[in-house]
C-alpha cells in the first residue's frame, strides 16, 4: 500500500534555530525504510495553534499518515497531546499503550510518556517521543498496525 506520510518536529529550540532537529531526519529515515513517501516536513514550537496548523497544512499536502516527535512528555510546554486531541475526530488507545507497554521494558520512565494516535479528518497522527531512539522505538513498536489503519480510513465516508 502507498503511504504519504508529513513529519512535524515540536520544539522550541530547534523551531528558533537553538538546536538540531535529529528526530525529523531520523523519522524520515525510517519513513523510507518502510516504504513511506515523505511528502512533508515541519518544525514547529510547542504551541498548540502551531502544532494544529501544521496537521491542517500537511493534511491539505496530502498525508495519509503524520509523525509528530516532540511535546508528549510531563513538562508544562508539552503540549502535543491536547493540540492534536482538541482537533481529532478519534482516539485510537491503543497505539500509545502499546508504545508505553513495550518502552517499559527498555526504561522506567516509559510510564511518563503521553505518545498517542489520532484520526485527523482521515488522516492517521502518532505523536512520539522527542528523543530520537524514543521516536523510532515506538514507531517500530506499532509500525505494523499503520497501513491496515490507513487503508480502512481511507475507505471511511468524507463526512464525518
Amino acid at each position: 500500500m502507498h503511504i504519504n506520510a508529513g513529519i512535524i518536529t515540536v520544539s522550541d529550540r530547534a523551531s528558533k534555530g537553538l538546536y538540531d532537529d535529529l528526530g525529523g531526519p531520523a523519522l524520515k529515515q525510517a519513513a523510507a525504510a518502510y516504504g513511506w513517501k515523505v511528502l512533508t516536513q515541519s518544525i514547529v514550537p510547542d504551541e498548540k495553534r502551531e502544532i494544529q496548523r501544521a496537521i491542517r497544512e500537511q493534511i491539505a499536502h496530502g498525508c495519509h499518515l503524520i509523525l509528530t516527535t516532540g511535546g508528549t512528555g510531563v513538562a508544562a510546554r508539552d503540549v502535543t497531546p491536547e493540540a492534536v486531541r482538541a482537533i481529532a475526530h478519534r482516539e485510537l488507545p491503543g497505539f500509545g499503550e502499546a508504545m508505553r507497554m513495550e518502552s517499559l521494558k527498555l526504561t522506567k520512565n516509559a510510564i511518563l510518556s503521553r505518545n498517542l494516535a489520532v484520526v485527523v479528518d482521515k488522516t492517521l497522527v502518532i505523536c512520539l517521543p522527542g528523543k530520537p531512539s524514543g521516536a523510532l522505538e515506538c514507531l517500530g513498536f506499532v509500525a505494523a498496525a499503520i497501513p491496515h489503519c490507513i487503508e480502512v480510513l481511507g475507505e471511511a465516508p468524507t463526512s464525518c
